[in-house]
């Protein structure tokens, strides 16, 4: 190679290099003193239809007609039903003679008194049962139910209307007896209910 190609390619390097240095570039957070952008992870949420299958529940109690006939405190208040995520009345759920209970995913007697709830609901003669699920996410009370094994119309109540509308005790579980004109009667004995016996001793 010539002394004149020589230099023609140290030039050519040269310039190579100058362009990259001056080549603009998107400033360094860490450089700057900032830190990095924090890295977005997304989690997918459960299944809520493969979770309401499992849980299999039997459908929430709808009848346009009686919305008039229930609690009248229960009046207009619309909430959702847990086996099929549609909205229901709750006053046309619970018209006529019935048993409200209010439970959650976190109380421990809950769980022991849904399957007693759920056992007098299958007795001849018994009147309808539907649980009110609080403080608790949706995918949790399903799940919950669907490991109890138990089956009973229930709706979910995330704005807490149907508590606000009775005011049951600060506590849970808390069930009421519907009477034939649409009173509330709340059982404070027993608290919380651990046979079957025991239930169709107070409904009657």
């Amino acid at each position: 190679m010539s002394a004149g190609a020589r230099w023609a390619v140290v030039v050519l390097v040269l310039a190579v290099a100058g362009v990259v240095a001056l080549w603009p570039r998107s400033p360094d957070p860490v450089e700057q003193g900032q830190s990095p952008p924090p890295v977005v992870q997304t989690r997918k949420g459960p299944d809520l239809g493969a979770v309401r299958g499992q849980a299999a529940l039997q459908p929430c109690p709808q009848n346009a007609s009686a919305e008039t006939e229930g609690p009248q405190s229960l009046r207009g208040i619309t909430v959702m039903c847990l086996g099929d995520g549609r909205p229901v009345n709750v006053a046309s759920a619970v018209s006529g003679r019935a048993v409200v209970n209010f439970w959650a995913t976190w109380c421990v007697p809950c769980q022991e008194e849904l399957k007693v709830l759920d056992a007098y609901a299958r007795q001849p003669g018994a009147v309808p049962v539907v649980t009110v699920l609080v403080e608790s996410k949706e995918a949790d009370g399903l799940e919950l139910l669907a490991k109890l094994g138990v089956h009973l119309p229930s709706v979910f109540d995330p704005a807490d209307a149907v508590r606000r509308a009775v005011r049951p005790p600060p506590r849970l579980p808390v069930t009421y007896v519907v009477g034939a004109g649409g009173s509330l009667t709340e059982v404070t004995d027993p608290l919380v209910f651990t046979s079957v016996d025991q239930l169709r001793e107070v409904v009657g």
